[in-house]
């Protein structure tokens, strides 16, 4: 493994003429050399290297210690730039660029002749996506390349939405972090695959299925078995392997308020520490060596905003066990229940 005296680079997203910004051009000469760094974007920080390199995409994998069998999204800066990166564009992906991109929504495409085969990971489609950042269209453009950009955390880990979680995880693997401040989704983005006029959701995200239908027609939105049936193996990128764990042991608790409490007792009179992950609403419900509340339960974005920082503040507390509260799988609720699921490694109990 190579080491770094890894830099950060401050930038506000406000300011004009971004692309000239010194430290964006900073970025984006070590991207030319085919090195790797961290950029934010309206989901989650990335992880960022040319698209087109062999090198650079080696490097991603190596900094995040993640499996090179995982394939990569792809982020552009304009349209253009699908210009032999795909093969092709269906009518059904035609229609969802125009209405979510940018934004947080990725689009699996077959794969043009533009592309290391290490962002595929062999597959025959790739994944794409515009970000909805100005610092992250900025460094793509003053790079001159599309950029594979994973999550910018150590594989398996939570994903960082802000520069002190990249710094925390790849602190000396990278030269550096764009450090743009705190993201705003707060998950990864959703990815669909389109087939005619068929839209099939391999990871929910950013974008619901309700928003999906308003564009492709209800009956044309369907979910991949894959996200529902362990018998299926999910097509998406970021979603092979476990993901999101906090160190300690992480456990959902389908139940009320009371059920949860009783669970934490019994371990804490065992001699445990154990922290409790809720929402703003029901965090003075508990007694327990760790209360955090990731948003408001009233406002499931919120939540969304804040479910990677909790996970990882009790790694910070040290506790040996997480309880952790299950929400509604409606709206944003799917694409935060299916990274709680991760994150507990599909461990409910059920009151």
């Amino acid at each position: 493994m190579r080491s770094f005296q890894t830099e950060r680079w401050a930038v506000d997203k406000k300011e004009q003429s971004l692309t000239t910004h010194p430290h964006v051009i900073q970025a984006s000469l070590w991207i030319k050399k085919n090195e790797v760094i961290a950029i934010p974007t309206e989901t989650v920080y990335g992880l960022a290297g040319n698209a087109r390199s062999d090198e650079a995409i080696s490097r991603i994998f190596e900094a995040k210690g993640r499996p090179s069998d995982n394939p990569l999204i792809v982020h552009i800066s304009d349209r253009s730039q699908l210009e032999g990166l795909v093969s092709s564009i269906p009518a059904a992906a035609e229609k969802l660029m125009d209405t979510f991109w940018p934004g947080p929504l990725t689009i699996v495409l077959p794969k043009g002749e533009d592309v290391s085969e290490k962002v595929t990971a062999g597959l025959s489609t790739v994944a794409v996506r515009m970000p909805d950042h100005e610092i992250a269209l900025a460094v793509i453009e003053a790079s001159g390349v599309p950029l594979a950009a994973p999550s910018a955390n150590l594989s398996g880990k939570p994903s960082p939405t802000t520069a002190d979680h990249v710094y925390e995880d790849l602190k000396s693997r990278i030269p550096g972090i764009v450090d743009g401040g705190a993201t705003g989704v707060g998950v990864e983005s959703t990815v669909v695959e389109c087939t005619n006029d068929l839209v099939t959701i391999l990871r929910p995200g950013g974008i619901t299925l309700e928003e999906l239908e308003k564009v492709a027609g209800v009956g044309h939105v369907v979910v991949d078995p894959g996200l529902e049936n362990e018998k299926h193996a999910p097509k998406s990128p970021g979603m092979k392997y476990t993901h999101y764990a906090p160190d300690a042991q992480f456990v959902l608790v389908d139940g009320s308020p009371e059920f949860l409490q009783g669970l934490v007792d019994k371990e804490r009179a065992a001699g445990r520490k154990i922290g409790i992950l809720t929402t703003e609403e029901r965090m003075d419900s508990y007694k327990a060596d760790c209360v955090i509340p990731a948003g408001k339960r009233a406002n499931p974005e919120t939540v969304a905003q804040h479910l990677y920082e909790a996970l990882r503040a009790f790694n910070e507390a040290g506790v040996d066990q997480i309880f952790g509260e299950v929400f509604p799988k409606t709206g944003v609720g799917v694409a935060i229940m299916n990274r709680l699921e991760k994150s507990a490694g599909g461990n409910i109990i059920k009151e």
